[in-house]
Protein backbone atom coordinates (compact mmCIF):
# COMPACT_ATOMS: atom_id res chain seq x y z
CA UNK A 1 0.00 0.00 0.00
CA UNK A 2 1.49 3.06 -1.22
CA UNK A 3 2.24 5.53 1.79
CA UNK A 4 1.32 9.39 1.50
CA UNK A 5 4.85 9.88 -0.08
CA UNK A 6 6.49 8.50 -2.95
CA UNK A 7 9.68 6.06 -2.08
CA UNK A 8 11.12 7.56 -5.41
CA UNK A 9 12.84 11.07 -4.36
CA UNK A 10 12.81 11.90 -7.87
CA UNK A 11 9.36 12.44 -8.01
CA UNK A 12 7.43 14.51 -6.92
CA UNK A 13 4.00 15.99 -6.57
CA UNK A 14 4.63 17.82 -9.71
CA UNK A 15 6.41 15.46 -11.75
CA UNK A 16 10.45 14.56 -11.62
CA UNK A 17 12.97 16.97 -10.96
CA UNK A 18 14.77 18.03 -13.40
CA UNK A 19 18.78 17.24 -13.69
CA UNK A 20 21.46 17.02 -15.61
CA UNK A 21 23.49 14.16 -17.36
CA UNK A 22 27.01 13.74 -15.86
CA UNK A 23 26.70 14.27 -12.87
CA UNK A 24 24.87 13.87 -9.29
CA UNK A 25 21.95 15.63 -8.40
CA UNK A 26 22.83 19.07 -7.30
CA UNK A 27 20.42 21.43 -5.62
CA UNK A 28 19.71 25.00 -6.71
CA UNK A 29 22.11 27.52 -5.25
CA UNK A 30 20.24 29.75 -3.71
CA UNK A 31 21.83 32.96 -2.57
CA UNK A 32 21.05 35.16 0.19
CA UNK A 33 21.47 38.42 0.77
CA UNK A 34 23.46 38.98 3.32
CA UNK A 35 25.92 36.40 2.41
CA UNK A 36 29.22 37.98 0.49
CA UNK A 37 32.13 35.65 -1.13
CA UNK A 38 35.40 35.10 0.70
CA UNK A 39 36.91 37.46 -1.74
CA UNK A 40 34.56 40.15 -0.80
CA UNK A 41 34.33 42.63 2.55
CA UNK A 42 31.79 41.40 4.83
CA UNK A 43 30.69 45.22 5.03
CA UNK A 44 31.43 48.26 2.43
CA UNK A 45 34.15 50.65 3.87
CA UNK A 46 32.91 53.78 5.77
CA UNK A 47 33.56 57.08 4.65
CA UNK A 48 37.10 58.81 6.03
CA UNK A 49 34.72 61.24 7.98
CA UNK A 50 32.81 58.78 9.52
CA UNK A 51 35.80 57.15 11.22
CA UNK A 52 35.89 56.97 14.72
CA UNK A 53 39.22 58.98 16.17
CA UNK A 54 39.29 61.02 12.99
CA UNK A 55 38.63 65.05 13.43
CA UNK A 56 36.34 66.25 11.32
CA UNK A 57 37.63 68.83 9.07
CA UNK A 58 41.02 70.64 9.17
CA UNK A 59 43.39 70.43 12.26
CA UNK A 60 43.51 73.69 13.94
CA UNK A 61 46.97 75.48 13.19
CA UNK A 62 49.09 76.91 16.23
CA UNK A 63 51.71 79.09 15.62
CA UNK A 64 55.25 77.86 15.48
CA UNK A 65 57.64 78.14 18.57
CA UNK A 66 61.22 79.85 17.56
CA UNK A 67 63.47 77.49 17.51
CA UNK A 68 65.67 77.37 20.62
CA UNK A 69 63.31 79.49 22.63
CA UNK A 70 64.32 79.55 26.48
CA UNK A 71 62.01 80.67 29.61
CA UNK A 72 63.56 83.15 32.20
CA UNK A 73 65.15 81.70 34.69
CA UNK A 74 63.30 82.23 38.20
CA UNK A 75 66.89 83.11 39.64
CA UNK A 76 67.58 85.80 36.91
CA UNK A 77 64.29 87.22 37.55
CA UNK A 78 65.20 87.78 41.41
CA UNK A 79 68.43 89.29 40.57
CA UNK A 80 67.17 91.87 37.74
CA UNK A 81 64.49 92.44 40.81
CA UNK A 82 67.33 92.97 43.05
CA UNK A 83 69.18 95.14 40.84
CA UNK A 84 66.47 97.60 40.03
CA UNK A 85 65.17 98.06 43.22
CA UNK A 86 69.16 98.96 44.33
CA UNK A 87 68.94 101.69 41.70
CA UNK A 88 65.70 102.91 43.29
CA UNK A 89 67.10 102.95 47.01
CA UNK A 90 70.03 104.68 45.42
CA UNK A 91 68.44 107.15 43.72
CA UNK A 92 66.18 107.80 46.41
CA UNK A 93 69.26 108.19 48.62
CA UNK A 94 70.75 110.69 46.21
CA UNK A 95 67.55 112.64 46.06
CA UNK A 96 67.63 113.31 49.58
CA UNK A 97 70.88 114.30 49.86
CA UNK A 98 70.35 116.42 47.05
CA UNK A 99 67.47 118.34 49.05
CA UNK A 100 68.75 118.08 52.37
CA UNK A 101 72.01 120.08 51.04
CA UNK A 102 69.50 122.55 48.68
CA UNK A 103 67.63 123.15 52.67
CA UNK A 104 70.35 123.53 54.29
CA UNK A 105 72.29 125.50 52.60
CA UNK A 106 68.90 128.39 52.15
CA UNK A 107 68.64 128.00 55.90
CA UNK A 108 72.55 128.49 56.30
CA UNK A 109 72.29 131.69 53.57
CA UNK A 110 69.69 133.03 55.86
CA UNK A 111 71.20 133.30 59.16
CA UNK A 112 74.66 134.37 57.83
CA UNK A 113 73.36 137.27 56.08
CA UNK A 114 76.09 139.80 55.13
CA UNK A 115 73.39 142.58 56.37
CA UNK A 116 72.83 140.01 59.77
CA UNK A 117 76.87 139.08 60.05
CA UNK A 118 77.59 142.56 59.71
CA UNK A 119 75.33 143.71 62.53
CA UNK A 120 76.69 140.53 64.91
CA UNK A 121 80.46 141.86 64.05
CA UNK A 122 79.61 145.48 64.76
CA UNK A 123 78.30 144.47 68.14
CA UNK A 124 80.54 142.48 69.14
CA UNK A 125 83.15 144.92 68.44
CA UNK A 126 81.22 148.12 69.81
CA UNK A 127 81.56 145.74 73.41
CA UNK A 128 85.12 145.07 73.54
CA UNK A 129 84.85 149.42 72.73
CA UNK A 130 82.97 150.44 75.74
CA UNK A 131 83.84 147.01 78.02
CA UNK A 132 80.25 145.26 78.23
CA UNK A 133 81.65 142.53 80.06
CA UNK A 134 78.40 140.59 79.75
CA UNK A 135 77.64 140.83 76.01
CA UNK A 136 81.78 139.81 75.44
CA UNK A 137 81.34 136.88 77.56
CA UNK A 138 78.13 135.49 76.20
CA UNK A 139 79.70 136.06 72.51
CA UNK A 140 82.84 134.61 74.23
CA UNK A 141 80.98 131.12 75.85
CA UNK A 142 80.00 130.81 72.10
CA UNK A 143 76.34 129.16 73.01
CA UNK A 144 77.17 127.74 76.51
CA UNK A 145 76.54 130.89 78.51
CA UNK A 146 73.43 129.39 79.70
CA UNK A 147 74.64 126.39 80.55
CA UNK A 148 78.13 127.46 83.00
CA UNK A 149 77.15 128.27 86.76
CA UNK A 150 80.63 129.77 87.68
CA UNK A 151 81.42 132.52 85.39
CA UNK A 152 83.98 134.62 87.49
CA UNK A 153 86.90 133.41 84.96
CA UNK A 154 84.81 134.18 81.55
CA UNK A 155 84.27 137.61 83.08
CA UNK A 156 87.77 138.24 84.15
CA UNK A 157 88.47 137.32 80.36
CA UNK A 158 86.31 139.37 78.84
CA UNK A 159 87.87 142.56 81.01
CA UNK A 160 91.39 141.66 79.76
CA UNK A 161 90.10 141.29 76.14
CA UNK A 162 88.35 144.79 76.13
CA UNK A 163 91.47 146.31 78.05
CA UNK A 164 93.75 145.00 75.46
CA UNK A 165 91.17 146.55 72.30
CA UNK A 166 90.95 149.81 73.92
CA UNK A 167 94.92 150.07 74.17
CA UNK A 168 94.60 150.22 69.98
CA UNK A 169 91.41 151.47 69.26
CA UNK A 170 89.06 153.67 70.74
CA UNK A 171 85.89 153.07 67.65
CA UNK A 172 85.88 150.73 65.24
CA UNK A 173 83.42 151.01 61.79
CA UNK A 174 82.63 147.96 60.30
CA UNK A 175 82.33 148.59 56.33
CA UNK A 176 81.68 145.63 54.94
CA UNK A 177 82.00 141.71 54.69
CA UNK A 178 84.47 140.47 52.61
CA UNK A 179 83.65 136.70 52.46
CA UNK A 180 81.31 134.33 54.50
CA UNK A 181 83.05 130.34 54.35
CA UNK A 182 80.03 128.31 55.89
CA UNK A 183 81.07 125.57 57.99
CA UNK A 184 78.11 124.01 58.86
CA UNK A 185 74.21 124.97 58.93
CA UNK A 186 74.88 127.06 61.99
CA UNK A 187 79.06 128.12 61.84
CA UNK A 188 80.40 130.08 59.74
CA UNK A 189 83.42 132.50 59.31
CA UNK A 190 83.54 135.95 58.03
CA UNK A 191 86.72 138.10 56.58
CA UNK A 192 85.72 141.40 57.44
CA UNK A 193 86.85 145.53 56.50
CA UNK A 194 86.70 148.22 58.76
CA UNK A 195 87.68 151.15 59.95
CA UNK A 196 89.64 152.39 63.23
CA UNK A 197 90.28 155.27 65.44
CA UNK A 198 93.20 155.34 67.31
CA UNK A 199 93.31 154.83 71.39
CA UNK A 200 94.21 158.31 71.62
CA UNK A 201 91.11 159.62 69.39
CA UNK A 202 91.47 161.49 66.47
CA UNK A 203 89.12 161.01 62.65
CA UNK A 204 89.02 156.94 61.50
CA UNK A 205 91.24 156.09 59.00
CA UNK A 206 92.87 152.57 57.63
CA UNK A 207 91.51 149.83 56.17
CA UNK A 208 91.74 147.13 58.74
CA UNK A 209 90.96 143.33 58.04
CA UNK A 210 89.50 140.40 60.87
CA UNK A 211 88.47 137.26 61.01
CA UNK A 212 85.13 136.04 62.84
CA UNK A 213 84.08 132.75 63.90
CA UNK A 214 80.22 132.69 64.30
CA UNK A 215 77.94 130.49 65.20
CA UNK A 216 74.18 130.74 64.81
CA UNK A 217 72.17 130.30 67.86
CA UNK A 218 68.29 130.79 68.99
CA UNK A 219 67.85 133.39 65.62
CA UNK A 220 71.42 135.02 67.16
CA UNK A 221 74.43 135.22 65.66
CA UNK A 222 77.15 135.11 67.96
CA UNK A 223 81.10 136.22 67.73
CA UNK A 224 82.85 133.32 69.57
CA UNK A 225 85.85 134.85 68.91
CA UNK A 226 88.21 137.29 66.13
CA UNK A 227 91.42 138.31 65.41
CA UNK A 228 93.14 140.92 63.28
CA UNK A 229 94.50 140.45 59.79
CA UNK A 230 96.85 143.81 60.21
CA UNK A 231 98.81 144.53 63.00
CA UNK A 232 100.29 148.15 64.07
CA UNK A 233 100.09 151.24 65.77
CA UNK A 234 97.01 153.68 65.27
Amino acid sequence: MAGPHSPNPTVGTNGPLPHTEGGPHQPPSVEYPHEHTATGPAFAAAPASAQPGTYPGPLPTQPPHAPGARYPNPRRKRLIIGILVAVALVAASTAAIVYGIRTNGANTGGAFSEGSVKTAIQGYLDALAHRDVDTIERNALCGLYDGVRDRRSDQALAKLSSDAFRKQFSEVEVTQIDKVVYLSQYQAQALFTMKVSSATGGPMHGQVQGIAQLLFQRNQILVCSYVLRTVGAY
